[in-house]
């Protein structure tokens, strides 16, 4: 069996992605998927599993092989909270289920890789701050925390990773370009895991803003 290199996306569905910001991601999304497909190495060994967060937390898309992946329509309720922490609690539940580790018979996953995006930020504070030692004791090979639009507050995701990108609009142009860094990412990921690195990411294009 292959080595699979496994990618959790945490996508925010709270009341402020309704409307124009929710066809945007959506578009950007599954554009992603098709980027991915153009390389074979993903369509070896790339797993995907995608959370939606709002007031509540679903697994919409649990943990598949590029190939049987199915874009659906992600939506969101009306108005409604961020429950970060609760999402991040769901995918460390999903890991430890999802990730077949190495022993003497088994090579194992690669290290998988954890993607968040949000427009505001946590609702559920206390359960985000318990959550990110959890999560970061889980070994991910990387950690991107994307804060897209006016009130997305990149403070949150700085605690959890150094990994952050800052977008200033939820428009498509800019998700779209966001998540073709995501796919260079992902596509980078799986090289450098393959020579034994650790992973670096690509630098982005200059509408999306690292923070430091």
């Amino acid at each position: 069996m292959n080595r699979r290199l496994l990618a959790y996306f945490l996508l925010d569905t709270s009341g402020s992605m309704n409307g124009e910001p929710i066809q945007a991601l959506n578009n950007g999304f599954n554009g992603l998927i098709s980027m991915l497909r153009s390389d074979p190495q993903a369509m070896d060994t790339l797993h995907l599993s995608v959370t939606t967060f709002d007031r509540e937390v679903k697994n919409i898309i649990p943990m598949v092989d590029l190939a049987s992946f199915h874009p659906m329509e992600i939506t969101c309720p009306d108005s409604g909270p961020t429950h970060t922490g609760a999402a991040l609690e769901l995918v460390s539940a999903l890991l430890q289920v999802d990730l077949i580790k190495g022993s003497t018979e088994v090579k194992g996953d690669w290290k998988p890789l954890l993607f968040i995006f949000t427009d505001g930020k946590p609702s559920d504070i206390q359960k985000y701050r318990q959550m990110i030692p959890v999560i970061k004791n889980m070994d991910f090979g990387v950690i991107v925390g994307c804060a897209a639009g006016p009130k997305a507050d990149e403070s949150f995701l700085k605690e959890l990773t150094d990994n952050v990108v800052k977008l200033d609009t939820t428009d498509a142009a800019t998700l779209s370009s966001f998540f073709k860094w995501v796919s260079s990412s992902i596509t980078m990921g799986g090289k450098s895991q393959g020579t034994g690195e650790s992973i670096s990411l690509p630098l982005p294009p200059s509408e999306l803003n690292i923070i430091i």
